[in-house]
């Protein structure tokens, strides 16, 4: 069945329920399932020794994991108003699928979670959609007609959902921030199911 692949790194945990929740909204599309992945923490101790299993959570993402997606939901922890560097190592490692053009035309989305409102939430977003673009994918983001933009004290933007943590990670996402991000997850299942009815 084709799936979404909802990608994201996560370090207190804040990030891993923004992708649970967009998993949730893919699996409202009939016809698509979503596959949750994440990435190793970067270290070079963890990279000589780790196991190449995490001891929790979802699978580690592989290259076919993201090269035979019909979708990408990208999600990180802002880190100085940019993705974690975990998320971008794995990136950095994709030039095999940007040379052979696998992900040129699919859909993909971003999400994040901060410390602070206004912690470089946007300007994260933004630096996750740079790569997707070098590989000509198709970025979607969250518009307007999801009310939630337009009321929410927490986060929410239209470049894509995000979750204001709190300086010790411990603030739950709202229920606002969930709905957004299900929306993200429906509009890329719908989009993916559109582009491939279209081909």
């Amino acid at each position: 069945m084709p799936y979404v692949l909802v990608l994201y790194y996560s370090h207190t945990g804040a990030t891993a329920e923004l992708a649970r929740q967009v998993a949730r909204g893919v699996e409202e599309v009939s016809g698509l399932e979503a596959r949750i992945r994440t990435v190793p923490r970067v270290s070079t101790v963890c990279e000589a020794t780790d196991d190449t299993i995490p001891p929790s959570g979802p699978p580690y993402a592989t290259l076919e994991d993201l090269r035979d997606c019909a979708a990408l939901a990208l999600g990180s922890p802002t880190r100085f108003g940019n993705m974690a560097a975990a998320l971008k190592y794995f990136l950095d490692g994709t030039s095999a699928l940007w040379m052979s053009g696998a992900l040129i035309g699919k859909p993909a989305g971003v999400f994040t979670s901060t410390a602070s409102l206004h912690g470089g939430q946007e300007t994260t977003l933004l630096s996750m959609m740079l790569p997707l673009l070098h590989h000509g994918m198709l970025v979607v983001g969250v518009p307007y007609s999801e009310t939630d933009l337009l009321h929410t004290d927490a986060g929410g933007t239209p470049y894509g959902p995000s979750h204001h943590a709190g300086a010790d990670g411990s603030r739950p996402v709202t229920e606002a921030e969930q709905r957004l991000c299900r929306a993200l997850g429906r509009r890329l299942a719908e989009t993916a199911a559109r582009l491939q009815g279209s081909a």
